[in-house]
């Protein structure tokens, strides 16, 4: 099928400037043709003349199987019943805007199949499925009394590892699971009882041999890291991403340019963790509280200096800490810390693409790409903050399936799990 999609303004995602006037041309799932007017073989042409035409936003930090949820919540909560509520999550985060996501943990590869079979509508996924933790880390859910509200099952391998064979051994376990990359913690976090986020967490050695073991299998490795040590352990050992990445320094900021490597903020999480103290004080321990509200500015302090010493950036929040369907708030937080509106769409689009790995078929809106894309009513470019507004994003279209069209006299999401399938990409 071809479809024709008139642009007022297009936003390609490269960082170029802004063309007025253009029409996309798409075959089926991808474009084909950038012109000035609609071909006279088109099927069907949507005409967003009045709108700002983007590509789709992608997420580099989610947990779908995690909410906002206090501790005896998650202990009441089947992991099955999780599994449910990551599928409506997914659904959550496409009607945002959000056509692809890499999920940094939690999530099993049933749900990133059932959504590429087109049983339920969401993004796009990259999975870690389990988080390496060393013992009494971040990721190690052993709580003060001895009950572990992560316990793992037959998908979600437990991974709380010591040593390098321990740590070899799970790598193989999680990728064997399912995983598109590993994910483990070089530091303490804010939500975690038993560390602190200046805690370092893994040794180099534990570092290096989990790297060589995702790298044999062709993956990469994104950590969470807040800690200076833990963030410069992870990048001097090969890490490929940076999550969250408190506590930067000049000789982080320094060897993060010259290897390359990623940096995802999720300047939002701390807010989040804060405002929904605020509103149910019950929801959040005080330790996390203390930790969210301890290092906010240090967390902008950071994030600013990656922003004017040219660290490459890829937009992630880690929503399950906050609520899913706000992620695109994230882009007004890192204008606020210092991009331009510009940048920040381009940490959201290209970058994104590139930081998951899915750069060769999205990203940008450009011939050979799938027609990953939303209609903004307004100009995300004169007010980032729009792109939070789902009532504003007038199309999503994700492989060239329009998921929601408001325009041609179209309202409301297309819910057909058809139209919100993702096409299998290798």
């Amino acid at each position: 099928m071809r479809t024709a999609v008139r642009c007022g303004t297009l936003i390609d995602g490269t960082g170029a400037d802004p063309v007025h006037g253009a029409t996309l041309v798409i075959d089926d799932t991808t474009i084909v043709g950038l012109e000035r007017e609609a071909p006279r073989d088109a099927d069907q042409v949507i005409d967003a003349s009045h709108a700002t035409v983007m590509p789709g936003m992608i997420d580099c930090h989610v947990h779908f199987t995690s909410s906002p949820a206090s501790v005896q919540e998650r202990l009441l909560t089947p992991y099955s019943l999780s599994v449910a509520q990551a599928l409506n999550h997914a659904r959550i985060t496409l009607e945002a805007g959000f056509t692809s996501v890499r999920d940094a943990a939690g999530t099993p590869r049933g749900v990133k199949m059932a959504i590429d079979q087109g049983l339920f509508p969401g993004p796009r996924m990259r999975i870690a499925v389990s988080a390496l933790s060393q013992t009494g880390g971040h990721g190690d859910a052993t709580m003060p009394n001895g009950a572990n509200i992560r316990p793992g099952n037959s998908e979600m391998p437990v991974t709380v590892v010591d040593g390098p064979d321990q740590v070899r051994r799970a790598v193989r376990e999680v990728l064997r699971a399912g995983a598109d990359q590993i994910k483990v913690h070089t530091s303490g976090g804010v939500m975690s009882p038993n560390d602190e986020p200046g805690a370092t967490g893994f040794s180099p050695d534990e570092i290096a041999a989990i790297v060589y073991e995702a790298r044999a299998a062709g993956k990469t490795v994104m950590a969470h890291a807040q800690a200076t040590q833990g963030i410069k352990n992870a990048v001097l050992g090969g890490i490929y991403s940076i999550e969250h990445g408190i506590y930067l320094d000049d000789e982080v900021i320094e060897a993060m340019k010259q290897r390359g490597t990623w940096f995802v903020p999720t300047l939002v999480a701390p807010l989040w963790v804060v405002r929904r103290a605020e509103r149910d004080p019950s929801s959040v321990p005080p330790y996390a509280l203390r930790k969210a509200k301890e290092v906010m500015a240090d967390h902008e302090a950071s994030f600013r200096q990656a922003v004017q010493r040219g660290v490459k950036i890829a937009m992630g929040t880690d929503t399950g800490v906050g609520p899913h369907g706000t992620n695109a708030e994230e882009l007004e937080r890192m204008v606020d810390g210092g991009m331009s509106p510009m940048q920040a769409i381009v940490a959201t689009t290209r970058s994104a693409a590139e930081c998951a790995r899915l750069d060769k078929i999205t990203g940008t809106l450009e011939i050979g790409k799938r027609a990953d894309l939303l209609a903004v009513d307004g100009d995300p470019l004169a007010d980032i903050s729009i792109v939070q507004d789902k009532d504003k994003l007038l199309l999503i279209m994700k492989d060239g399936q329009p998921f929601k069209n408001a325009l041609n006299g179209q309202s409301g999401s297309a819910l057909s799990t058809a139209r919100a399938a993702s096409v299998p990409i290798g």
